[in-house]
């Protein structure tokens, strides 16, 4: 079994385990049913980074170049955009899937491997569609809220999507000398692009596990409606402690 495979996997494991063990907890998000779990894999997770991954990741970005970080994130970027492809299909985007195949073809050629996007500045955009988004756009609710060890943020609707683009990344089927090295260096690169990112987190949120929580839902509505979501669902409100915090 693949090293990617084998830790989303046990990822999954670890997550259905706790979910056992705290499935009589209540609740008062009626969609967030595991909250209790979930803070648990939050806090794991949050702990990891805070010890690891984030020490690591501003080391990198202190002694990286802009060129070379913005070079990784396009090869991965690209050898992930098989998943894209087949959820253009299946949302019915022909015309984004003809645009999408060009774009990979161009980027997978002229961009060397993906490491250079030629294909943006010719017009040919990057998408971003997945499975989760797919049983979206067919009217699939989310689905109870989960937090995946080593993972993150996460749904029932979208947990799926873990499998499809597993599967259709080319990585997935390189021996593990060479997938280990790449999946360490796409993670510790992915976590460097989200620095500013969580540390608007730790210093704005009250709550950063109802933040994260309320900003993953909004950001997957977003997506589902190709940025137009209905202005109900988006624009949501979180009380905390007689305040009140619009997540955008």
């Amino acid at each position: 079994m693949h090293v990617r495979v084998a830790v989303k996997y046990l990822a999954v494991v670890g997550l259905a385990l706790m979910l056992g063990a705290c499935a009589t907890v209540e609740s008062p998000d009626e969609t967030d049913p595991f909250e209790s779990a979930n803070r648990t894999a939050y806090g794991f997770n949050d702990g990891l980074d805070r010890a690891f991954f984030k020490p690591v990741a501003t080391a990198y970005a202190n002694v990286t170049p802009d060129p070379v970080r913005d070079s990784v994130t396009n090869f991965f970027n690209n050898v992930s955009y098989l998943n894209v492809l087949l959820n253009d299909i299946l949302q019915g985007k022909i015309g984004q899937f003809v645009q999408d195949s060009g774009r990979f073809v161009v980027n997978s050629t002229i961009g060397i491997g993906g490491l250079f996007d030629p294909a943006t500045s010719m017009g040919m955009a990057r998408h971003n569609e997945d499975l989760g988004q797919t049983f979206g756009t067919w009217g699939a609710g989310e689905g109870a809220y989960l937090v995946l060890p080593f993972v993150g943020p996460n749904s029932f609707r979208d947990l799926p999507d873990i499998a499809t683009s597993t599967l259709l990344n080319p990585l997935t089927y390189l021996n593990a000398v060479v997938t280990i090295p790449l999946n360490i260096v796409n993670l510790i690169n992915t976590r460097a692009n989200f620095l500013e990112a969580t540390d608007f987190v730790d210093q704005a949120a009250i709550d950063p596990y109802t933040f994260v929580r309320e900003s993953y839902r909004q950001s997957r509505e977003f997506q589902i409606y190709d940025g137009n979501p209905p202005e109900d669902e988006y624009e949501q409100y979180i009380e905390e402690d007689g305040g009140v915090l619009k997540v955008f």
